[in-house]
């Protein structure tokens, strides 16, 4: 009986010091936390700081300037005749002097002598097909001169053999230049102008 009460009274000792020991841990827990809390320091700035980077205006840039204007044009010089006969001869009268060795010949001349100057005179290509077989020729052109001189409106008249010689014949002489007839300082156009282009194999 004794022991039971004695092991009561131990037990009750035992029990309270724990509940003791329990209390007084909680409340340093508490005390700990509370003294963390009070060193966090919370700062709010509400102007921000001063940034290092300038602001730089931008600028537009000035407009280009305008463009120059191209210089005027010059009319082109006549080129001289550049003989490319592949080995054949064309024999050319002048307009105004006797024979001269540039693919025209036989009536040769302008219908109106004086009435324009040649400066540019293109000689005729030899049809290769036709030297090739050694035909010769001619044909005779209708054409006219405008005021600028160019050479407009070439038609054949006759020529021999047919349509052997004709297309090179027309296409020489669209090149040609005059210098137009002037009459009272002023440019005339002369129309149905005629000549005769030969078309002959030679050494």
């Amino acid at each position: 009986m004794l022991r039971l009460i004695a092991s009561m009274i131990v037990g009750v000792v035992i029990t309270f010091g724990l509940f003791v020991i329990m209390a007084e841990l909680i409340n340093s827990g508490a005390k700990s936390k509370d003294e963390v809390r009070d060193n966090i320091v919370v700062e709010i700035n509400t102007t921000p700081p001063e940034s290092k980077a300038q602001q730089r205006n931008r600028v537009p840039p000035p407009p280009p300037p305008p463009p120059k204007q191209p210089p005027k044009a010059q009319p082109p010089e006549p080129e001289p005749a550049v003989a490319d006969n592949g080995g054949f001869n064309f024999n050319m009268p002048s307009v105004d002097v006797g024979n001269t060795s540039a693919g025209l010949s036989g009536p040769g001349a302008l219908a109106r002598d004086g009435d324009a100057t040649p400066i540019f005179r293109q000689e005729p290509k030899f049809p290769t097909k036709a030297a090739r077989d050694g035909i010769e020729g001619w044909v005779q052109l209708k054409f006219d001169i405008n005021e600028l001189g160019n050479v407009e409106n070439v038609e054949v008249i006759d020529s021999e053999p047919k349509r052997v010689f004709d297309r090179e014949a027309k296409k020489a002489l669209r090149k040609w230049r005059y210098n137009p007839k002037v009459v009272d300082g002023k440019a005339l156009r002369q129309t149905g102008l005629t000549v005769q282009l030969d078309f002959s194999l030679g050494g």
